[in-house]
């Protein structure tokens, strides 16, 4: 499967918007917040033109799978758990989670519906909140995810392969970040 990576695009935080509505409507009071997270909520960083959205919600119960999909949402069981960066606890409890994709006729979207306080909710946010304050940081992996695109865009495993160390970098200078701030 080949993929593109796409210039930021100043659109993505107003689709993102469309679908945080329909999310809404969709999951009501079980989503105590939904965030723009991923590369396409970070100005100025190249992405793949999906748009990465988190769904917080105080559990992960199963009746979430029921009311996203009678809602059009395409769940994908086999994505129930996310990357555990190197140094962080190996819990797995820590970094479960669903996620579907976008219903019939939205833009593309990956939806990831995680519980508030677990390890994962966290990353995804700090992780956002870093790239967004540090350009340096945003060119940088820019680059890397351009080279790696070119190398390795015909090979998505491939690129995840590399991509998860660098992002375990960045994650070790987010956490610092983040403590900084506070």
């Amino acid at each position: 499967m080949t993929f593109r990576l796409s210039q930021y695009q100043s659109s993505w935080p107003s689709a993102f918007e469309a679908l945080r509505d329909d999310l809404e409507r969709t999951l009501g009071k079980s989503a105590l917040a939904i965030d723009h997270i991923g590369s396409t909520s970070v100005p100025g960083l190249v992405a793949k033109d999906i748009i990465d959205i988190q769904v917080t919600v105080d559990d992960l119960d199963k009746s979430l799978i029921t009311i996203m999909t009678d809602a059009g949402y395409k769940h994908h069981p086999e994505l129930r758990m996310d990357h555990l960066p190197q140094g962080e606890p190996e819990d797995a409890y820590q970094w479960q989670k669903l996620v579907f994709s976008e219903k019939s006729g939205q833009r593309r979207a990956t939806i990831h519906i995680r519980q508030a306080g677990l390890a994962n909710h966290s990353y995804a946010l700090v992780f956002r909140d870093f790239l967004r304050a540090n350009e340096q940081a945003v060119l940088i992996l820019s680059r890397i995810k351009r080279d790696m695109a070119r190398y390795h865009g015909d090979d998505e495993e491939a690129y995840f392969d590399l991509r998860d160390p660098v992002y375990d970098l960045l994650w070790l200078h987010a956490r610092e970040w983040q403590r900084r701030q506070g």
